[in-house]
């Protein structure tokens, strides 16, 4: 069972879905292109329920979010019955997703490369991923805004996420990195992994608990 928390911390838990069948299939993962989690993915996702069961590290969790698209939502509904004592009702947000990919969304990853080129993000942060696109510098701010907001509405509690690599990444950028630079990190970032950070008020500091942790998937 997790300890409480006092009053002025509240932790972000953040969930990074399964494998998805995009991904195996090589297509553009947006809203169309995302027909959820894979096999592995599934097993993945159950693999992290039956340890959230034995180690009860999220039973006192007090929210439940997801981001809008496919993989997220059934990962999100698999470890439910395992946070917060199974009695949170998963809240799905949009401002949770990956990167948005305009008219990209649906192709495949071939044609995507054939059709916008392959994107540099180190080098042109703020070009579009393709028309109606986000950039990288455009989607960082929108994702941590989310997480900020999750974080503020719930204070004292723990939230859980279920969510992207992606989201992740820039929450480790913008809370945690020394500077706050604005260049990918590159994080490598796996499936069905637990990241946790810390906010404190009204400091507003964040800390960093654990990153890519998959024990559950070790055997």
């Amino acid at each position: 069972m997790s300890e409480d928390l006092s009053a002025s911390v509240t932790r972000l838990v953040l969930i990074r879905h399964g494998a998805a069948l995009c991904h195996v299939r090589q297509v553009v993962g947006g809203p169309l292109g995302c027909t959820g989690l894979s096999e592995e993915g599934f097993a993945q996702a159950e693999a992290l329920r039956r340890r959230l069961e034995d180690t009860g590290e999220l039973a006192r969790a007090g929210a439940l979010y997801s981001s809008v698209l496919p993989r997220a939502r059934q990962t999100a509904h698999a470890i439910r019955p395992a946070v917060g004592g199974g009695e949170l009702e998963v809240t799905e947000d949009c401002a949770l997703c990956e990167l948005h990919p305009g008219e990209a969304d649906g192709l495949t990853w071939e044609q995507f490369r054939a059709r916008y080129g392959e994107p540099d993000w180190d080098a042109d942060p703020e070009r579009p991923m393709a028309p109606g696109g986000e950039s990288w510098h455009s989607f960082v701010p929108r994702a941590t805004s989310a997480l900020r907001r999750l974080a503020d509405g719930h204070p004292g509690q723990r939230v859980v996420v279920a969510g992207h690599g992606g989201v992740i990444e820039a929450a480790v950028l913008a809370f945690v990195v020394a500077g706050g630079g604005r260049r990918r990190l590159g994080l490598p970032t796996q499936y069905a992994s637990i990241t946790e950070l810390e906010t404190e008020s009204p400091s507003g500091s964040w800390r960093l608990l654990r990153y890519n942790d998959t024990a559950h998937l070790m055997g």
